[in-house]
């Protein structure tokens, strides 16, 4: 309740302070949240934005809850990049409490066909969240991206076009690999296990049969049955390995491993697989394209 009225507090006085002015240089104030948003937004935008990103490497979205440099930030921005589908579950509250007065507001998702998504029965939005896993949806990222930063910075529009038109080009190279990559992989191998539902898409995409031990958020806790369960299902499958996720604990997956172990099996860890946030800034793994592409030959060179 104390933080609710702070957060409250906060947004009061960062609107009464607020210069309707853009940053100097006339660049739009950008805010985004997850890693693989602000990834693709700094592609688009260039140095024709200021883009402050909410999340680090290794945070989890489904968990994260906003502090109130984050809510100055989201206050100044012109515009505000989320992926939605209840993602960012904990931030929706400060995205109410700022209501008509702030800036633009774009949940990406939201230009995707609903009909298309993965339903689930045990998330709150109904919907599978993990969407960048489809480089078809996160390419309409991209052109959604493209579109507001255009409207909003007209004189500036062609650099954006030009710049989502160079950056479809490298997400088209990337699908032709990664499909090239898995198809040295046998499709009876394709059976690919992790911390939690984030890869559902991806097995949609690339004919995995995927399964997750906490579902798709990781906001509940695997329960004992669901370990057990999981560990026959391995044996039963054959599984050779199974993955540790960047932005959940390890112990989830370590529990796994022992329950087959206990029922006189082995199954490899097969390594760390980045889902709901990328790597560290300055790596491969801390662009959207580079965690795509260690992502699958960590998957591959397990499983084979």
């Amino acid at each position: 309740m104390r933080k609710n009225i702070a957060i409250l507090c906060v947004i009061i006085l960062a609107f009464s302070c607020k210069d309707e002015q853009k940053e100097e240089g006339g660049k739009l104030n950008v805010v985004t949240t997850t890693t693989m948003i602000t990834d693709l937004v700094e592609n688009i935008g260039g140095d024709n934005i200021e883009l402050k990103g909410l999340m680090g490497s290794g945070v989890d979205p489904h968990l994260y809850k906003a502090s109130e440099g984050d809510v100055s930030k989201l206050v100044n921005a012109d515009i505000i990049f989320y992926n939605g589908l209840h993602l960012e579950g904990k931030l929706v509250e400060v995205f109410e409490k700022m209501g008509s007065q702030a800036k633009t507001q774009i949940a990406l998702a939201e230009a995707l066909d609903k009909s298309t998504l993965i339903g689930s029965e045990y998330f709150a939005s109904n919907y599978d969240p993990h969407v960048w896993f489809d480089m078809g949806y996160f390419k309409t990222f991209a052109k959604r991206v493209t579109e507001v930063l255009s409207e909003k910075d007209p004189e500036n529009a062609a650099n954006y076009k030009q710049n989502e038109k160079k950056y479809l080009e490298k997400l088209d190279e990337l699908q032709s690999k990664l499909s090239a990559t898995i198809e040295t992989l046998p499709k009876e191998k394709r059976t690919l296990v992790t911390a939690h539902d984030a890869f559902n898409y991806f097995g949609k995409a690339f004919d995995f049969e995927v399964v997750g031990l906490q579902g798709l958020s990781t906001a509940t806790e695997a329960g004992v049955q669901d370990v057990q369960k999981l560990a026959a299902f391995i044996i039963e499958k054959d599984v050779k390995a199974i993955f540790v996720e960047s932005s959940v604990p390890k112990r989830t997956i370590e529990a796994l491993q022992a329950a087959v172990k206990s029922k006189g099996h082995d199954v490899a860890i097969g390594g760390t697989l980045y889902s709901d946030a990328l790597g560290n800034a300055g790596t491969i793994e801390g662009t959207y394209i580079g965690m795509f592409e260690y992502n699958v030959n960590t998957i591959v060179n397990a499983l084979k």
